[in-house]
């Protein structure tokens, strides 16, 4: 392990290391192993242990036991339970909780100034992530495995094997604990272990070893490509035609990238993929499938793809963007009107509303000069003829947006998808879940901002005028 620690960079000399110890051979080893190279690389050693309260009086056993080695070999050790980093234990905890759990702790130690956290996953571990991603579906950047070394971690075991490290914790006495659950087929993970890796250790005694070393290999390559889809994006950024569409012109007003599409439907398909991925990566998990699906969009040139509940990638007018929905807003704070509320268009209404807008309606009499009235041109927009929208609409309901919303703005005489319409309009992506409208049903007869719908505006023989102004208050300015 020492030659496979100095290829990589693993250890630096002060670093805050903490090894995490399960209990089991893999992690035991490690602990032991990190123990005798400490001399020479010079980091300064600790270890942690994460029960996760799923296992009862087996998981109370490996606490137990890993605090009685790690205090034999002076190793100082923090224990998590799920209380400790804000969790609470499901009745159906699954292996994606209990990892969610170890990462809320490995963060924690992160926090307090731990600088590298070194796991114990092993070649054989390498082997099944390998399998396990192949069978899922994945390109050469998952192809590439368990990398040695990331921000925050390490993994200095991936030169050994699982049979290999029980072998070194035999050979110098250091006993173990064996985890039950790893005898389940229920995990996926296990029925390759059970299934999979005899079979081809079978043909080949070296498989993992093999498949190993195709991770590092895949990984070299993924470097190489990841670098020149790297130059392909900058180059995609910088060729941009002259008119964006709406959506695109807001995301570089936010100072987000938007990448031209000639570039990259020109590029070589492995570099495209490579490229894609990393516009994936940030977002979610970048299974192929995902990647497979922004190659299409780009080939196509136009449409969407919902990668998420909230990041969605646009194509259209030769280029590429993302666009994010508005975060959901949090309970209302004191004082603030939460929505869906019923209108009723003969009260006067002041209201603060989510989002940050101070809402005022009223009635005022028609046939007046605008001066006399008070109100400015640009505000003309919100007014509507009382007798008519209270004859047009019995059910008047202040909202939000939602799917099936359809508008007719003023003077345009087409009724159009609300969600068309202020992609069109380029109302920002996070303030359309967030803008204040009046509805009835799925017809939107007001939106803040953009005033009445078309044939609602007051003429010379309107008795009575219904006036709404909305504006954002000075603190959320």
């Amino acid at each position: 392990m020492r030659t496979f620690a100095q290829e990589n960079e693993l250890f630096d000399p002060g670093q805050k290391l903490c090894a995490a110890v399960s209990g089991g051979a893999d992690s035991m080893a490690l602990l032991r192993i990190l123990l005798e190279l400490q001399p020479e690389f010079g980091y300064q050693l600790t270890a942690c242990h994460v029960n996760h309260g799923l296992r009862g009086a087996a998981a109370d056993r490996d606490e137990a036991f890993v605090r009685g080695e790690c205090g034999r070999l002076g190793v100082p050790l923090r224990v998590f339970h799920p209380a400790d980093v804000g969790f609470a234990v499901p009745p159906r905890a699954g292996e994606d909780w209990a990892r969610k759990l170890r990462c809320a702790c490995f963060d924690a130690l992160h926090a307090e100034g731990i600088t590298t956290v070194a796991a114990a996953h092993t070649a054989t571990d390498q082997a099944e992530t390998l399998l396990f991603r192949l069978a899922r579906g994945t390109g050469l950047h998952g192809a590439a495995g368990i990398r040695p070394k990331r921000e925050g971690f390490c993994h200095p075991l991936l030169c050994l094997t699982r049979g290999e490290t029980e072998r070194f914790c035999t050979g110098c006495g250091q006993r173990w604990v064996e985890d039950e659950t790893n005898d389940s087929d229920a995990y996926a993970r296990n029925r390759l272990r059970h299934g999979a890796l005899p079979a081809l250790r079978s043909a080949n005694a070296a498989a993992e070893e093999n498949l190993a070393r195709f991770c590092e290999k895949a990984a070299r390559a993924d470097a190489y490509f990841a670098q020149k889809a790297e130059v392909l994006l900058e180059d995609a950024e910088a060729l941009l035609p002259e008119r964006l569409p709406a959506g695109a012109v807001y995301a570089t007003q936010k100072e987000e990238p938007v990448w031209a599409l000639g570039p990259l439907q020109e590029a070589d398909p492995l570099l495209l993929e490579a490229a894609l991925h990393r516009l994936v990566s940030p977002v979610r998990d970048a299974e192929e499938k995902y990647v497979r699906l922004l190659c299409t969009l780009v080939e196509q040139g136009s449409g969407a793809v919902q990668l998420t509940e909230a990041v969605r990638f646009w194509a259209g007018g030769g280029v590429l963007w993302v666009e994010e929905a508005a975060e959901k807003d949090p309970l209302p704070e004191a004082g603030v009107t939460a929505l869906p509320l019923p209108f009723s268009p003969e009260k006067a209404l002041e209201l603060r509303l989510p989002g940050g807008w101070m809402l005022e309606t009223r009635r005022i009499p028609g046939g007046f000069p605008e001066k006399t009235q008070g109100v400015h041109k640009k505000d003309l927009k919100n007014q509507a003829d009382y007798a008519k929208i209270t004859m047009l609409y019995s059910a008047l309901v202040l909202r939000h947006r939602r799917p099936g919303d359809t508008f007719c703005p003023a003077g345009r005489g087409v009724r159009k998808e609300l969600r068309k319409w202020m992609n069109e309009t380029g109302i920002p992506p996070e303030e359309r879940d967030r803008l204040p409208l009046l509805a009835a049903g799925s017809e939107v007869v007001w939106v803040c901002g953009a005033g009445f719908a078309d044939g609602l505006a007051p003429t010379a023989d309107s008795e009575v005028v219904l006036q709404m102004e909305a504006q954002k208050m000075e603190e959320e300015q």
